[in-house]
């Protein structure tokens, strides 16, 4: 869903929008004498919309995708989804982005760097400790093909799943060769053809730490969400000067693809002056849908799910596929330029 930020409310409706058909509804018109006429004066026919047929017009598009098939990018897309502030929506994002995709024919594959697990359990993918992990593949013990496991959300969504010794790892992986570019190493050619995703989201820790330089060395570009409040701006700068040393001296080809808005509240001016300062800032590369806050996206990891299959016709689910749809049309739109 995309937010006007203009809007003056969910609830409002403007004079000039009484008495015509605005998104499918007839809204009551004032008479000559100001009265406004009452809907039981008109038809049942005249009525096209309502808030449940709209709700499930949106969760038809998400339980039938074979009608929303997405152009696949010409090379494989690894996107890093990093930002060092907590509680942005960095694993929300690359879960549901991740979903949407998959949803949409595309085949994606999902790396959990975070020690938390909560891609994993997103996903629903267990990740109890010495299940095969990305632990694993930072060691070098196994490769990404046998840590992957299917997400119960999509035929085509695998995910690697993170564990507890994840939380370890920064402290063993300082005296090994190359440290820096061990998740690259995983990543090669050879090992992804066997998985063959057309997407790899890298879900980074809420740090700059070593597993966040790995994911930003292994990736080709980076996704930043940043949430609709003025302390998700206040680290930005931080993160962005990192990736630019990652760039000079260990990956001179990752570049920041996109920045996606999260927990949008309409009801506030901070959100939309958060909006207009990071357009103003970024512009074409923040995406022009916008992720409001919503209970449901909050809830659906409690129950293993992606808010698109917790709740399909819910706003942050369509939010999601449009986002997701919006990253995979702008990577087809680069392959043509």
């Amino acid at each position: 869903m995309t937010v006007n930020p203009e809007s003056n409310g969910a609830g409002h409706v403007s004079r000039e929008t009484r008495g015509r058909a605005v998104g499918g509804m007839r809204f009551p018109s004032t008479g000559a004498s100001g009265n406004e006429q009452s809907m039981s004066d008109y038809g049942s026919t005249d009525i096209g919309w309502t808030p449940i047929m709209e709700e499930a017009e949106r969760a038809t598009r998400v339980l039938h995708p074979e009608t929303m098939q997405l152009p696949r990018p010409d090379r494989r897309r690894i996107l890093t989804v990093a930002n060092q502030k907590g509680g942005v929506g960095k694993t929300t994002s690359t879960v549901n982005l991740a979903a949407g995709l998959a949803l949409q024919g595309l085949k994606v594959l999902v790396i959990d760097l975070d020690p938390q697990g909560n891609a994993s359990t997103a996903l629903g993918v267990d990740h109890r400790s010495g299940v095969p992990s990305v632990y694993e593949v930072l060691l070098g013990e196994i490769s990404i093909a046998d840590a992957a496991a299917p997400s119960t959300q999509s035929q085509n969504l695998l995910c690697v799943p993170a564990t507890i010794d994840l939380a370890g790892s920064e402290i063993e992986l300082v005296t090994m060769v190359a440290r820096e570019a061990r998740l690259k190493e995983a990543l090669n050619s050879e090992a992804l053809e066997q998985l063959a995703p057309d997407y790899v989201f890298i879900d980074c820790p809420p740090s700059l730490g070593l597993l966040t330089v790995n994911a930003l060395v292994a990736a080709h570009e980076v996704l930043i969400p940043i949430q609709c409040e003025y302390y998700a701006l206040e680290g930005l700068g931080q993160l962005l000067r990192n990736i630019e040393l990652v760039q000079s001296h260990l990956n001179p080809a990752l570049w920041v693809s996109t920045i996606l808005l999260t927990m949008y509240d309409g009801r506030t001016k901070l959100a939309d002056q958060v909006t207009s300062e990071v357009r103003g800032h970024f512009g074409d590369l923040t995406l022009r849908t916008v992720i409001p806050r919503s209970v449901k996206i909050s809830e659906a990891p409690g129950f293993g799910q992606t808010v698109l299959t917790y709740d399909p016709g819910s706003r942050g689910s369509m939010s999601y596929l449009d986002a997701a749809r919006e990253i995979a049309e702008r990577g087809a739109e680069r392959k043509t330029a």
